[in-house]
């Protein structure tokens, strides 16, 4: 427990014992102002309840705190704020507890699956699968830093109309070409025919109401829809040479999305395929028919009436017996729970998703499924370019790829240009830019509160001053040079040193990391760690500015700022690598 903590669990019992006042939560902040004391205490909510004045009941507070908490030196009052002075040891002691429990986290005993990326095998990953990726990898890493077992997961969405659109313009312009005889990424490739669909598509039904056609009856009637749909139910009927191209094209399709996944720095523990879990959604359908949970209407198709949820009727199987995502995704969650021993399931899925998964998790529930109420849509913005919305089917995307490569070249020219890395070799030259340029893009999106949309900004991202990757990685880089320098091993603390204010200030902060990786991990999201790593970096530049270190003559106040950089630099990188980034030594 932190001193703040410990404060703060105290405050409540003293309330008590004092005014018989229960559930009153008064908040305990780090002193910032110039009066004396380490920790303010905001007094103003007892005023009302104890009816006392805030002088009076900072008094009695301040008094029993004292009493009650060994380390409390003393107390002041200051216009309704209380000022706790704490000993200078008990911050050494909070240091020494902080470096020995660094590694150590207790087990939850619970076991959280995560879902993430989860694309279509009709197009390279973009710019808004980089934040689904970083996003869930990241969410996966805190859990697992705060004490539970994670099983990371994706569902490829890898059957239906839009995988079937590539399949056919392939077939109808492809002449056979393939990733090895075009030099393309096998996503690229098949991206592309999914864009030349739509291109046919749009001439047909422009074509049709040329003639007077209504649009609406184009869009149904166009020659290429009317052959993805037939194309379709060929391929639900097992039709041999529709499966064959279907496999050959999702194959091009995972190898390209592999090395997306591996320069991203992300991975999968488990894989699911919506083309073997379909079949386990219709075998709902029909357990939820015949208890009466869903209905069947004339035409055939099936419904779920959600309307007593404040929701609306859903479809579940289209009168031609095809399922809709529904159907696969009711599948998919029950194999997932049958298939592993999870407490909790998170989808990593965009925000314009959130009626979808209401619905999923309603319907769950209503088929009898109790760990429905475990259940969770980790709901997030989408990513926007200074030049707007991109556009799949028009091929106006920011490719994945494209992107990472991007970060890659201008982390080298901002590199060259600061000249820093000429004593490394060509190989660790490569390494360092390909961290810098990925830790930029990863820190400028996890940065952001997931449930907020942002903007994109490559350039900005980059800056190496500032609330950004690389600032915070040459923090660490310095960090360790000065390690290096100093040729550093820890020799432990003397009991006679007594920190000063900005040693105090660091000695709070990191103290603090388990805490934030826990309200990280509750609340799922990653910005908490990555504001908190800037926050701390602040923190230990500033001490690093106003205090010597290589050429203090003093050598219990040497070793103990060697000893507190070595944490703050283990605090940088772990809370970067729960992240996703990595970190270099030089920059």
């Amino acid at each position: 427990m932190t001193i703040k903590q410990h404060i703060q669990s105290k405050i409540s019992e003293i309330v008590s014992k004092l005014y018989g006042i229960e559930n009153v939560t008064l908040e305990v902040q780090k002193n910032k102002t110039e009066f004396e004391g380490d920790f303010t205490i905001v007094i103003f909510p007892l005023v009302k309840l104890a009816k006392k004045s805030p002088d009076v009941l900072g008094n009695e507070l301040g008094e029993e705190i004292k009493n009650q908490i060994d380390f409390i030196e003393n107390f002041g009052i200051v216009k309704g704020f209380l000022n706790l002075k704490v000993k200078d040891s008990a911050f050494l002691q909070e240091f020494s507890e902080t470096e020995k429990n660094f590694d150590s986290t207790p087990s939850k005993n619970e076991t959280v699956m995560v879902e993430y990326s989860s694309p279509n095998t009709n197009k390279p990953l973009h710019l808004g699968h980089i934040r689904n990726n970083l996003l869930g990898f990241s969410v996966a890493e805190i859990l697992k830093a705060n004490g539970y077992n994670v099983i990371k997961t994706q569902i490829i969405n890898d059957r239906g109309i839009h995988i079937c659109k590539s399949m056919l313009a392939w077939e109808k312009f492809g002449n056979g070409e393939t990733p090895e005889s075009t030099g393309l990424k096998g996503d690229k490739l098949v991206g592309n025919y999914y864009v030349e669909f739509d291109k046919l598509y749009k001439s047909e039904i422009k074509a049709q109401v040329a003639d007077g056609i209504d649009e609406e009856t184009a869009k149904k009637q166009a020659p290429s829809i009317i052959e993805a749909q037939e194309m379709l139910l060929k391929w639900e009927q097992n039709d041999a040479d529709v499966r064959k191209l279907w496999e050959m094209m999702n194959s091009w399709v995972y190898a390209g999305f592999n090395q997306t996944y591996a320069r991203l720095g992300v991975n999968f523990d488990q894989v699911q395929y919506e083309s073997n879990t379909y079949l386990l959604g219709k075998d709902l359908i029909q357990q939820g028919l015949d208890n009466g949970v869903l209905y069947k209407k004339e035409d055939g198709s099936v419904w779920c009436d959600l309307t007593d949820e404040g929701l609306d009727q859903k479809l579940l199987l289209r009168s031609d017996g095809t399922s809709v995502y529904m159907t696969q995704d009711l599948g998919t969650a029950v194999e997932r729970f049958k298939d592993n021993d999870i407490q909790r399931l998170i989808y990593t899925v965009g925000n314009e998703q959130d009626y979808h998964f209401q619905v999923l998790f309603k319907i769950l529930k209503k088929l009898g499924y109790n760990w429905a109420d475990h259940l969770y849509h980790l709901s997030y913005g989408m990513v926007e370019l200074p030049e707007g919305k991109m556009k799949s089917r028009e091929g106006t995307v920011v490719d994945a790829d494209d992107l990472v490569q991007e970060m890659y070249l201008t982390a080298k020219e901002k590199s060259q240009e600061l000249g820093k890395l000429e004593h490394l070799s060509d190989e660790e030259k490569e390494k360092s830019y390909e961290i810098v340029g990925l830790g930029a893009l990863k820190y400028f999106i996890l940065k952001v509160d997931p449930k907020k949309k942002m903007l994109f900004n490559p350039a900005e991202s980059i800056d190496f001053n500032g609330n950004t990757g690389p600032f915070i990685q040459y923090t660490y880089a310095r960090i360790q040079s000065l390690l290096d320098k100093a040729n550093y091993s820890k020799k432990g603390l003397s009991d006679a040193y007594l920190p000063n204010i900005g040693e105090k200030d660091l000695i709070m902060l990191l103290s603090e990391f388990k805490d934030v990786v826990a309200k990280a991990s509750e609340s799922l999201s990653p910005a908490l760690v990555a504001n908190y790593v800037y926050e701390l970096v602040k923190a230990y530049n500033s001490f690093y500015q106003n205090n010597p270190i290589l050429n203090q003559d003093d050598e219990n106040a040497k070793q103990f700022r060697l000893q507190i950089s070595d944490l703050a630099g283990k605090t940088i990188k772990k809370g970067l690598s729960l992240l996703g980034i990595n970190v270099v030594n030089r920059m």
